[in-house]
């Protein structure tokens, strides 16, 4: 068993730690301050092949795998959380559903644009009594004269009020399914459909620079031809989308938490008490050591899930899923202690928004909640385990 990364995956990472370093930390703030999201940022990560690692060539992909998407977007969260998931979800949500069971019509009419970072595209399947419970579904959509007729709302929804926004895959009640729960189908629906509302942003407590809007739609008509994959596939389809998700939140979590540790090590380092630096009290060490041990465990947790999620080909078997849920649970845990333990090494300066670690106390806490709550995730391996 080697633990090694290739040297393409650490080519990788080095390119992407020097970029957040570079770029993304520095306007991290700024982003922060005013809820910005950060346009410029996003044309680079395009440029640099970022939403395009783990797809094939023949649509302006990077012919990667999943790991290494992993590994970017551990190391541009690393740098603002907030960018982190405009990239996790663009790529883990937007383009790979579509990558994974559109036909070849729709890869080719969507994903060129979407793998090279000039569109995105969002996923919609948390609605306002439908989150977890993704069999409590309200949206609904009839076949009526070849068109898919769309009623209903989604919330908490990444990546769909931007200027370059193109469209969202939704997931709806197409019938009533064989007695095991309704047919669920996802839809793709493009900017622009008639019906399709983007509604006011919301007021987050973090990820101020990630774009994050509820949706309406009523009567929205888009062709029959916008179903993906298999009509009643939705459930399989956004099971194995999140899935991945769920690891890539790991992911992110990981590069929070290293950024944690980043700046609590240098601020201990730097700020003195009874005449020696806070690093050389015992009380701070085993903070920072902590820290480190509980990081590190959640980056191997994180590549061993990545591994073998990529091996998957579009199936999401039970060992995968227990994986990705112990990565995602174990992960973001780790990042909101990382995050409490960060603004108490730096005692009033940590409540303070001049210092980043107040930024990423606030970003942290969602790294418990999206794409599956922590408890979810212990009831999904609970079950898996045979409980």
């Amino acid at each position: 068993m080697d633990f090694a990364l290739s040297e393409e995956q650490t080519a990788i990472r080095d390119l992407c730690r020097d970029f957040a370093r570079e770029v993304v930390a520095p306007a991290a703030e700024d982003l922060d301050l005013h809820h910005k999201f950060g346009y410029d940022i996003v044309r680079q990560m395009g440029e640099l092949g970022l939403f395009g690692l783990p797809f094939d060539e023949k649509y302006g992909g990077a012919g990667g795998d999943f790991l290494s998407l992993c590994i970017a977007i551990e190391e541009i969260s690393r740098g603002d959380a907030g960018v982190g998931i405009t990239l996790e979800a663009a790529v883990c949500l937007g383009a790979a559903p579509i990558h994974a069971f559109g036909t070849d019509d729709q890869k080719e009419r969507w994903l060129p644009e979407l793998l090279s970072g000039r569109k995105l595209w969002a996923f919609g399947l948390t609605e306002p009594e439908a989150g977890s419970d993704a069999g409590a579904t309200k949206t609904r959509a009839e076949l009526k004269d070849g068109h898919w007729v769309i009623n209903g709302a989604k919330q908490f929804i990444t990546n769909c009020g931007t200027d370059i926004s193109a469209g969202v895959t939704l997931t709806a009640v197409t019938g009533k399914g064989d007695g095991a729960g309704p047919e669920i189908s996802a839809l793709l629906v493009p900017a622009g459909a008639s019906g399709y509302h983007v509604m006011p942003s919301y007021r987050k407590l973090g990820w101020h620079s990630s774009d994050t809007h509820p949706l309406s739609f009523e009567s929205c008509e888009v062709p029959q031809e916008n179903l993906l994959g298999e009509r009643g596939g939705g459930y399989r389809q956004f099971l194995y989308t999140l899935t991945g998700g769920r690891i890539a939140i790991g992911a992110l979590s990981v590069g929070l938490a290293q950024a944690c540790l980043d700046a609590s090590l240098a601020y201990a380092k730097e700020r003195h008490a009874f005449g020696v630096p806070l690093s050389k009290h015992q009380a701070i060490q085993f903070k920072l050591a902590d820290m480190a041990m509980e990081t590190e465990l959640a980056r191997t947790m994180v590549y061993r899930a990545a591994t073998a999620y990529q091996q998957g080909a579009g199936v999401a078997s039970d060992e995968v899923r227990m994986l990705a849920g112990m990565a995602k649970l174990f992960a973001s845990e780790t990042s909101k202690r990382a995050a409490d333990q960060a603004v108490q090494i730096h005692g009033g300066y940590g409540f303070m928004e001049d210092y980043p670690v107040a930024r990423y106390w606030r970003d942290a806490k969602v790294n418990e909640i999206g794409e599956g709550t922590s408890e979810v995730q212990r009831i999904l391996i609970a079950r898996l385990l045979g409980c």
